[in-house]
């Protein structure tokens, strides 16, 4: 039978998308098949949560699956036929979606004017009916510890009355301060796990959209950055500028009567300058600034929305204060901080053995994905980005900080990142930032760079130029252990980003070069790919060597290596100077590791699809199931990994380079943000050590 986990709560108020969100994070690591099912719905629009987990985990389901049937049928439909008759027609539609799926998420009802009597034994009762593990989840905004632990134990009791198989119980929203000492209770009064999350404002606060929608507002400047700010502050402005500025808070949407054009150039003056950065300014009364002075705040503030509503101060007001941000796909930065928060705080290694849910046998792309951040997180490192001032390193570096994946150094003018952040609307607080021009480190460095480089005639005048650039300084970093690892290259070259490197991280004795590999990210697997960016002309012995870096590399990323030395011959079909230098380093990998599964000369196709290797190679227990695909030279690997990424829509992760003894990554100057978050991951693991 299908697996299945609801998520339940007992009253409104429970922030309960937080945890939704969470557990179909952890269900999509291990299988590739997750449905999504409501037993009730209201019928006011898309559902805003499934449209968000359908964006980010890529279902296919279809929307109209995903529901047993609205509120207002399920009451009318409990008044007239009961309630046993509403529990089967909901049963019998969760059955159906079931069967197509291997473990399915049920969100339970949301006690929202549902008119629906006693709604937690209707929950309790469905879950029962469906087989499915519950995960009661209590609110605990605005209560004491003590007055939590109650709730809490009342709903773990309430729920086992009914008999249901309690998966563990979440305690969400509760004051920060209290959260370990909540924690502590329950852990000694539950007899099942209990996790407790801490209240986090930027959860709860609105976004500048879904102000503007809210209010009816008129966006009179802005882009989409800035309208997805989080407002998680309200500051009226009426005083005059002297006394309004300082009471400006980090993320506040200053509201102001439209005609006060002075509250609006200050404050988005205070913007760009850094002290503090803001959502946006939201005017009243509809009265807009002139034309000149909108010219005035869009140079000031680029991106950084003005909004005028028709109503004044008051009302508007009353309206702000009612409004809480929610999950949806319009909020991807909420959604980024609502899984750290459910990370930090729940056992999901521990939730998961109790729902018992089988590792699926195909590694999909999205199980990749997430197996990096999971173990980036577990063992946490220090990844340097030189190319701070870029927006899409910007934006990675966001979703890493919300995801706790690793600790960040971002490098370049101080006051320039800081800006540029603010404008995004990306809180950087938690990272390092460094100019390497005015750094006190340069100094440090430059001397330890002309020590290295001395054989080459570099003085320290020299030197002192060269470590200036954020590749050498980044490098430096690293090998100072001041990083543990660097990612650079979405707006620098190869030869840029990986020469530091070189001179100065140097090559590991056990490797005779450095080498590359892609992992290929297609729709049912992941395959390996090298040497795609390195070594133009590898001999025998250096093709070798990529093998045998290339298969360590797969296993220690989750890929059971078995490798393909691709040639355009097989087997003993062909010869010629090519051929035979496949055909020696496939004899030098055996002879160094003769555990490792290779074959080789090996065609492409011959190595990836079983029906061709039945009838070139049949007794290879590579040929046709090869997983490590190293390419006899640049050229030929180069120009197939952009062949397949192109053309079969593969999402290729790389280059990630091996031999050297730290962690240095190179990315692909058309890096999107998700390449450039994974390739960190990629990279804080390489640093975790060997068995990572």
């Amino acid at each position: 039978m299908t697996r299945s986990v609801y998520v339940t709560g007992i009253d409104r108020g429970d922030g309960r998308q937080v945890v939704e969100l969470g557990v179909m994070e952890l269900l999509t690591r291990q299988v590739d098949r997750v449905g999504v099912f409501r037993p009730l719905v209201h019928d006011d629009g898309p559902d805003r949560l499934f449209e968000l987990l359908r964006a980010r985990y890529r279902l296919g389901q279809d929307a109209s699956s995903t529901y047993g049937m609205t509120y207002a049928e399920g009451a009318t439909l409990q008044a007239e036929q009961g309630t046993d008759e509403l529990v089967s027609r909901i049963v019998g539609r969760f059955h159906r979606v079931a069967a197509d799926y291997e473990v399915v998420l049920v969100l339970g009802t949301d006690y929202a004017g549902t008119q629906l009597p006693d709604e937690l034994s209707l929950n309790a009762r469905l879950a029962n009916e469906f087989g499915a593990h519950v995960l009661p989840v209590v609110g605990g905004r605005d209560q004491t510890a003590e007055s939590v632990r109650a709730e809490a134990r009342n709903a773990h009791r309430a729920y086992g009355s009914f008999g249901c198989d309690i998966l563990a119980l979440v305690v969400n929203r509760v004051a920060a301060a209290d959260r370990e000492a909540v924690q502590e209770r329950l852990a000694a009064s539950l007899p099942v796990p209990c996790y407790v999350l801490p209240d986090d404002p930027a959860l709860a606060a609105p976004t500048v959209a879904q102000v503007t929608q809210a209010l009816g507002g008129t966006v009179l400047l802005g882009d989409d950055a800035g309208l997805a700010r989080d407002a998680v502050d309200f500051v009226f402005g009426g005083a005059m500028l002297p006394n309004f500025l300082p009471a400006l808070t980090p993320g506040c949407l200053v509201v102001a009567p439209g005609d006060r054009s002075d509250l609006v150039v200050g404050a988005l003056a205070s913007h760009s300058a850094g002290t503090p950065p803001i959502a946006g300014v939201l005017l009243t009364l509809g009265e807009r600034p002139s034309e000149e002075v909108l010219r005035l705040a869009a140079r000031l503030a680029p991106g950084t929305p003005v909004i005028s509503v028709a109503a004044n101060s008051f009302p508007t007001a009353a309206e702000l204060f009612s409004l809480e941000g929610k999950l949806n796909a319009a909020t991807p930065r909420k959604a980024e901080t609502a899984l750290g928060l459910f990370e930090r705080y729940v056992d999901g290694r521990e939730l998961l053995s109790r729902i018992e849910v089988a590792r699926g046998e195909r590694l999909t792309p999205m199980m990749f994905e997430h197996k990096l951040i999971e173990r980036a997180r577990a063992d946490l490192r220090r990844v340097v980005l030189p190319e701070g001032t870029e927006e899409r390193v910007l934006r990675a570096a966001d979703v890493l900080l919300r995801r706790g994946v690793c600790e960040l150094t971002l490098l370049g003018p101080v006051e320039t990142i800081r800006k540029k952040g603010a404008d995004l609307g990306i809180d950087l607080s938690a990272a390092q930032i460094v100019d390497p021009a005015t750094s006190e480190m340069r100094q440090k460095f430059a001397e330890e760079y002309a020590r290295i480089r001395a054989h080459k005639g570099v003085t320290v005048e020299l030197a002192h130029d060269v470590v200036a650039d954020v590749n050498y300084f980044g490098t430096l970093m690293v090998q100072e252990g001041l990083a543990d690892g660097m990612v650079s290259g979405a707006v620098h070259s190869t030869a840029a980003t990986i020469r530091p490197a070189f001179e100065i991280i140097k090559t590991r004795p056990d490797a005779e070069i450095v080498s590359s590999v892609f992992f290929m990210c297609l729709a049912d697997k992941v395959l390996v790919y090298g040497d795609c960016a390195v070594n133009p002309d590898p001999d025998a012995g250096q093709l070798a060597d990529i093998a045998v870096q290339s298969a360590a590399t797969a296993e220690r990323f989750g890929v059971q290596p078995r490798v393909a030395m691709l040639s355009y011959s097989t087997g003993t079909s062909g010869a010629g100077a090519d051929v035979d230098k496949v055909r020696q380093a496939t004899e030098l990998v055996r002879s160094r590791q003769p555990e490792l599964l290779i074959e080789g000369p090996i065609q492409y196709d011959a190595a990836v699809e079983p029906s061709v290797a039945a009838t070139k190679l049949p007794d290879s227990e590579v040929a046709g199931r090869a997983s490590v695909l190293i390419f006899p030279d640049l050229n030929t690997g180069n120009n197939t990994y952009k062949a397949v990424q192109r053309s079969a829509g593969a999402i290729a992760v790389g280059p990630v380079l091996q031999g050297l003894n730290k962690p240095v990554n190179d990315l692909s100057r058309g890096a999107l943000v998700q390449d450039i978050v994974n390739t960190v991951a990629i990279t804080a693991i390489q640093a975790q050590g060997p068995g990572a």
